[in-house]
């Protein structure tokens, strides 16, 4: 899980970037929108609450939250989005999984292909990779916060593993569907997490060199770019000894 743990960390310094480019507000809107399609408030629809809790944690105004719930609800006229994951492989057969919002399949699979195919990958079948991933809750808490305290807090409510990382901070990991109760467990009991998503996580992460680690970086950056794809997730390990290198 260490691996994924500092790719995910990348990704969270990726997305205070996104945030100022604006990036992030169109994917965040969409996922509002999308999931208040599927009914249910905030309570009984966990995609929801997280979407929700995904743009408050990145100052979405809440007029502007109110208005992609509204769409999706059906009491504003919008655009219609539907789900679509994609999978593939990217260079050295790195297993790639990307999940997209969209109002037009054939645009947002053309892209995604033209990424994957000039980088020297390809689009799979559906099935083809998602067998090595897990969907997972995971949590990441600064090094203020004590080991033992998350610890507790965490096994109370549903965590399957709390792991001290190299840079001091911790992780900690939940099935998907107790995410939910853990956060708000964290929450009430003043354990505030940096950074928390639910995602897929690699069963068996695989090593590359550093110049193949940047091209693979360089490949799900540009995938994370394209305003249909919302999250991609991939089974890239980056060592400690790499992520210095990245770093420099």
């Amino acid at each position: 899980m260490a691996g994924h743990s500092k790719w995910a960390n990348i990704k969270h310094r990726k997305a205070g970037q996104d945030a100022k480019r604006g990036k992030i507000f169109t994917k965040l809107i969409r996922e509002l929108t999308v999931a208040a399609k599927e009914g249910g408030d905030i309570d009984s629809n966990p995609r929801l609450r997280l979407a929700l809790d995904k743009a408050l944690s990145n100052n979405m105004k809440r007029d502007t939250i109110d208005k992609a719930i509204a769409r999706g609800s059906g009491n504003i006229e919008g655009q219609n989005y539907e789900s679509i994951r994609y999978e593939g492989y990217g260079p050295n057969g790195i297993a790639i999984m990307i999940d997209c919002l969209t109002d037009n399949r054939q645009r947002t699979v053309a892209e995604v292909r033209h990424i994957l195919s000039k980088n020297g990958g390809n689009l799979g079948t559906d099935g083809s990779v998602a067998y090595l991933f897990e969907k997972k809750g995971v949590f990441h808490f600064s090094h203020e916060y004590d080991e033992e305290m998350l610890l507790e807090i965490g096994l109370s409510y549903g965590a399957e593993e709390v792991e001290s990382l190299p840079d001091k901070t911790f992780e900690v990991t939940c099935a998907a569907d107790d995410f939910n109760q853990l956060k708000e467990a964290f929450v009430t009991q003043s354990a505030t997490p940096m950074h928390s998503e639910v995602s897929f996580i690699a069963n068996l992460n695989v090593d590359l060199s550093l110049e193949d680690t940047k091209k693979t970086l360089n490949v799900i950056e540009a995938l994370e770019d394209l305003d249909d794809v919302q999250h991609v997730s991939t089974n890239l390990n980056i060592s400690d000894e790499l992520i210095s290198q990245l770093d420099n």
